[in-house]
């Protein structure tokens, strides 16, 4: 399932490339917005690569801890483990899944939940508070009105009646959490629920505190180009990632980040977008408005200190557009923009990103 909330993940290949060789070795990511530049090659007594799909995209588990016996079947049947049980939560695709359930009540009563289910949802209803609703887990009737809803959608411009019809179903104040027993409710019958926005930020926190529970120390897990990293390399040195220039065919690196104990993710429109009487609409809904936004922010990166946090972070502010660098600043969160411009592409980091940057 594609990342889609108020936004959709563009589609790319993940690459590395190897700085001593001076290749560029395909990876098999899947949807992917970032690139990892290995600074040399990994040798095979420090370096466990696991990997496998999951959420329609790829994933992968890279561990550099010498000296270490690690079990590789058993650390890939926890991982695909964890992956399968947050499917079975969270998976809107999946009629049977716990929060499928929950959208398909017209109850307005407390519906019991899992922790995890809880936490995610806490989680998105305290962006969406501090963004004043930019980010919202309720926006799935508008994204299937502007048909962004299903990767097989015809985009389109619906009318104004219809947009504000659609809002009328929309609204992070329409859910209601309670904490003691841990339980949500709809104040509205027809309220649905999707947190695709975050489920991929989420599901590699899961990864990583797993590796963690393992003893593992050193490690950078990826899925559908939302990474968090945790030590160091094979050859004892910070992670180092490459954002990537957001052009629509060929893969090249923008601006690169030393990652430590830290997550980094990215949000774009350059690849998901349609035209319609001559302006540029991306996929990316302002909830408040109903309106597909037709700003030139092209990417927007945010470091966190997990991955939950930076996921729901840089959707937001590529729905906020212009408002997002003042937002961000004022916030303290590390971001890191791409414009689009007339002359080409325009970035500016956050005081708070300064210190991730590579020469």
């Amino acid at each position: 399932m594609l990342k889609r909330l108020i936004q959709l993940k563009n589609s790319r290949m993940k690459f590395a490339v190897g700085l001593e060789q001076n290749t560029r070795m395909p990876i098999l990511y899947g949807l992917a917005f970032l690139c990892v530049l290995c600074l040399s090659a990994c040798h095979e007594s420090q370096h466990l690569r696991l990997q496998g799909e999951a959420q329609g995209t790829t994933w992968q588990v890279d561990i550099t801890q010498a000296n270490q016996a690690l079990d590789k079947q058993q650390l890939q049947q926890g991982l695909e483990g964890i992956l399968q049980g947050i499917d079975q939560q969270r998976s809107t695709w999946r009629s049977d899944s716990e929060l499928s359930q929950f959208n398909q009540t017209q109850s307005t009563d407390w519906f019991p939940v899992s922790p995890d289910l809880y936490q995610v949802l806490a989680i998105a209803q305290q962006v969406s508070t501090d963004t004043e609703g930019t980010f919202d887990v309720t926006v799935a009737p508008l994204m299937r009105l502007w048909g962004f809803a299903q990767s097989d959608s015809l985009a389109h411009k619906p009318s104004e009646a219809a947009i504000q019809a659609a809002l009328q179903q929309v609204g992070y104040q329409k859910l209601q959490l309670q904490a003691q027993p841990r339980a949500i409710r709809k104040q509205i019958p027809t309220l649905q629920v999707d947190v695709a926005g975050i489920a991929q930020g989420y599901t590699v926190d899961r990864l990583a505190d797993y590796l963690e529970q393992q003893g593992i120390q050193h490690y950078l897990v990826e899925l559908g180009g939302e990474l968090r990293a945790k030590g160091f390399n094979s050859q004892q040195k910070i992670w180092r990632i490459a954002i990537e220039k957001p052009t629509e065919r060929l893969q090249q690196a923008q601006q690169g980040i030393a990652l430590q104990d830290a997550a980094l993710t990215t949000s774009g429109n350059y690849r998901d977008f349609f035209e319609a009487q001559g302006k540029h609409y991306s996929h990316t809904i302002e909830p408040q408005t109903g309106h597909a936004v037709s700003h030139s922010l092209a990417s927007v990166s945010v470091v966190a200190k997990n991955a939950v946090t930076a996921d729901a972070y840089d959707t937001a502010l590529m729905a906020m557009g212009d408002k997002a660098q003042y937002f961000a600043e004022q916030r303290q969160l590390a971001a890191y923009f791409i414009w689009r411009t007339d002359q080409g592409f325009q970035t500016y980091a956050t005081p708070a990103m300064q210190r991730y940057l590579l020469p």
